[in-house]
């Protein structure tokens, strides 16, 4: 089982001599940027596979507010107590109690609690949520534990309350315990030898375990191979599904309103001739009613041959007026078809001038509405959408925008080219100081070529000194030569002396080697003798201070008596000189 802590550094015990806890000194480095990161991945990672409800992320992860830290704190405890919930007063105090009842080791501050966040608090905040980490993987481990040997044992009950077991358990957690107070993290072995011990006390039988994982195993893929393959097909079904029905739908939609509108021009139209078809049957019924009485007239009446001649010239008046009616109304329908012609080519040209008027608003940037140049107004022209008078109000309404963008542009082309004249000034004060500058670059070339021919002369005067310098390194290169002659002949004599000197000084060595052990034993028995002098002495010292004390406490007394005595002597005398 693996740790977040530090390998290989020793730690402190967290009992005292009587049996109290104290405060341990935290060995993690907390305070290591790359361990962070590396606990950070391990939090992010633990989240993750445990279906954290809330949004989260690594940056997030990296200075997280106090309410997503207690969000995150009670999602991990309650992997220990389901029924847990954090109540919503006093969170900074119910996180601190909840670790200090877990035993956590160290110590998290009330304060801390209010700037979980912060570079300096973060660390020790992410140490506690790591350390909750670890606890809840240790009691999953225990329960799969006793899955594991619940199968095996006949009496369910008392897996865990035998002797043996008992004594198992204390040898395993000794070992680990001291192993990890040596500062290890990794108890592999002890896990693998706590591990058969189990199974032999137990009877566990390794290959029906095998086999039942091994099946395990392949049937989980298989559901989650199943699961996976029924999910992606249903949900991208039913995707494509939408996405049809959508388009269907917004089809339907379309046709729905195309529908309607051609209803309503079919509805208009039928009104229309449902109207004219009444004016032309109540029409129709008077011709008729006419033609009748005309025919009854003709049937009934006797024509003489003034009325003859009269019907006769009747009839030739009307039909010359019927060929003048039908020769003006051929000129009508020529002049109609002329003025067709001209309002077709006149409309053509307007369509013209319409689409060089659009192609120089968008090349204007005037439309569409959301145009840069539009500012929210709309330039273009429908003219087949609208009837004459509001196609000449929207005709007004774009001259109005357009003279007042005009206005606008001549105010801006006017700033503008006063702000070109500025620029041409600045321009030519700009080309005045260029050549200025151009007559002070005359000026320095013809300082840089003076400067060249001197440097020219003064690096002939080098290669000159460089020539004598040469010369002297080569003399000075042989004297060096026959220095070195005379040193490596008087190295070697210098070697015969220190070789000489080096035995002496070994000659030397032994000597005073022996030397100092005598001296060494001699010191040692002056220091015992010494010792065991001054020990007596001590002793003769106390025997005579007790003497002393006796004899000075005697003298003591016999003063006193002698000081009594005197003292009554001194009183009889006093005594005798009254009386007398």
């Amino acid at each position: 089982m693996e740790r977040t802590s530090g390998a290989g550094m020793p730690r402190n015990s967290t009992m005292s001599g009587f049996g109290g806890s104290e405060k341990i000194k935290d060995t993690r480095p907390l305070h290591d940027k790359s361990f962070v990161q590396q606990c950070i991945r391990q939090l992010h990672e633990f989240l993750t596979e445990q279906g954290f409800p809330g949004p989260f992320s690594s940056k997030m992860l990296q200075s997280p507010s106090t309410k997503e830290f207690v969000k995150m704190f009670e999602f991990i405890y309650r992997q220990l107590d389901p029924t847990f919930e954090m109540p919503n007063s006093k969170v900074e105090e119910e996180v601190p109690a909840i670790l200090k009842a877990l035993r956590y080791p160290f110590v998290l501050s009330k304060s801390s609690m209010y700037s979980v966040g912060a570079p300096h608090t973060w660390p020790q905040a992410l140490g506690a949520l790591m350390w909750l980490i670890d606890a809840v993987k240790v009691n999953w481990s225990l329960h799969k534990q006793e899955l594991l040997f619940s199968d095996f044992s006949g009496d369910s009950d008392n897996i865990e309350e035998g002797p043996e077991y008992n004594k198992l358990f204390l040898d395993y957690t000794a070992e680990t315990y001291s192993k990890f107070m040596q500062g290890n993290d990794i108890f592999e072995d002890e896990d693998d030898s706590f591990l058969t011990r189990l199974k032999k006390l137990y009877n566990v039988d390794d290959a029906l375990l095998a086999s039942m994982e091994e099946k395990y195993r392949i049937l989980s893929d298989e559901v989650e191979r199943l699961e996976k393959d029924n999910k992606t097909d249903r949900l991208m079904t039913t995707r494509m599904e939408k996405v049809k029905l959508q388009a269907d739908l917004k089809k339907l939609h379309s046709y729905r309103s195309s529908l309607d509108s051609f209803k309503a021009k079919l509805e208009s139209r039928d009104s229309e001739l449902k109207d004219e078809l009444e004016t032309n049957l109540s029409l129709l019924e008077t011709l008729k009613h006419e033609r009748d009485e005309l025919q009854h007239l003709l049937q009934n009446q006797k024509f003489t041959p003034a009325d003859v001649e009269r019907i006769n010239r009747e009839k030739r008046e009307l039909q010359q007026t019927i060929s003048s009616l039908s020769k003006s109304h051929e000129d009508a329908e020529q002049h109609k078809w002329n003025e067709e012609i001209a309002l077709a080519k006149v409309k053509e040209k307007a369509e013209l001038k319409l689409t060089e008027y659009h192609k120089l608003a968008r090349k204007l940037k005037l439309i569409p509405l959301s145009a840069e140049n539009a500012c929210g107004h709309d330039f273009e022209i429908r003219p087949f959408e609208f009837g004459n008078a509001l196609m000449v109000q929207q005709k007004s309404q774009i001259q109005i925008k357009l003279r007042k963008l005009i206005s606008d542009v001549e105010e801006e082309i006017s700033r503008c080219s006063n702000m070109k004249l500025s620029l041409e000034e600045s321009c030519e004060q700009v080309n005045s100081n260029i050549m200025d500058k151009s007559n002070d670059l005359k000026q320095l070339r013809e300082q840089i070529r003076k400067l060249d021919e001197r440097l020219d002369s003064e690096m002939q005067e080098l290669a000159r000194e460089e020539q004598d310098w040469a010369e002297e390194m080569e003399s000075a290169d042989n004297h060096r030569k026959l220095l070195e002659k005379k040193v490596n002949f008087g190295y070697d004599e210098a070697v015969q002396q220190l070789k000489a000197a080096q035995q002496q000084y070994h000659l030397v060595l032994q000597e005073t080697n022996e030397e100092r052990r005598t001296v060494a034993n001699n010191l040692a028995s002056v220091f015992t003798t010494a010792a065991n002098h001054l020990s007596i002495t001590e002793k003769c010292l106390e025997d005579l201070h007790s003497r002393i004390q006796r004899i000075c406490s005697k003298a003591v007394e016999e003063d006193k008596a002698s000081l009594q005595k005197m003292q009554e002597t001194v009183k009889n005398f006093m005594s005798k000189a009254n009386n007398m």
